[in-house]
């Protein structure tokens, strides 16, 4: 269990932790999909798409592939996968229309209000996310996040991603916390949880797509849990 006692900032990422990734995703597709007049079994590309995107932000995670390179391949392996003929020459459009609705969309993780308005009374909050800048702070803005939230601390502004530890101690030298007195909160193994706690940071891992079990680190299932804890 965490110690209590001795933390004063918990750090939240923000994709699949607190803001539904999967659900907005999936609405954002099936806007743009319509105003493009793609017709494609939107259940197929959905299921294919979520792992796809998970494997394309790890190579972007380690530097492997660029953010355009992120935005499109993701696309087009995707409708590789379900063997769908798609018009090479509208990737660009579907990923700019993509990155442009998807903060619109404010779904939650069930929870997520309730445990931040208890936890704001007891310690400073912040988010710290590999997501980009602009996009990322939309999507706070428009779920009603941002009145919990002291900084957001985005790879894109800092220069460097989780799991690496520079992105985590600048955040803590920013806001004037000590590791071991500092709470991170994810859903990534790698770059929440090893992160956070290769620097000396607590942990615990909110697992909202079925990592495998581990013991580096208390381990929920859901938000309310965490309630519980801290």
């Amino acid at each position: 269990m965490p110690d209590n006692n001795q933390i004063t900032d918990v750090f939240f990422d923000l994709d699949h932790t607190l803001w539904d990734f999967e659900r907005n995703s999936a609405l954002t597709f099936e806007k743009i999909f319509g105003e493009l007049k793609i017709d494609l079994n939107l259940v197929d590309f959905l299921a294919a798409y979520e792992g796809i995107n998970h494997h394309y932000w790890k190579l972007y995670r380690e530097n492997k592939i660029s953010q355009k390179e992120l935005r499109h391949k993701r696309l087009i392996k995707t409708f590789q996968v379900i063997d769908f003929a798609f018009d090479p020459t509208k990737i660009d459009s579907i990923s700019d229309q993509y990155i442009l609705h998807l903060s619109t969309f404010s779904n939650l993780f069930e929870g997520a209000i309730s445990l931040l308005e208890k936890l704001k009374v007891k310690y400073q909050l912040h988010v710290i996310t590999n997501g980009f800048e602009v996009v990322q702070h939309n999507k706070i803005n428009n779920s009603g996040l941002s009145s919990y939230f002291k900084n957001v601390f985005t790879s894109e502004k800092v220069g460097y991603k989780k799991p690496h530890p520079i992105i985590f101690e600048y955040a803590l030298d920013q806001t004037n916390a000590v590791a071991n007195n500092s709470m991170m909160i994810g859903d990534s193994l790698e770059a929440d949880i090893l992160g956070a706690l290769n620097i000396g940071m607590q942990a615990i891992h909110f697992n909202s797509h079925d990592e495998p079990i581990h013991d580096h680190c208390p381990m929920v299932q859901n938000l309310d849990e965490i309630n519980v804890m801290l």
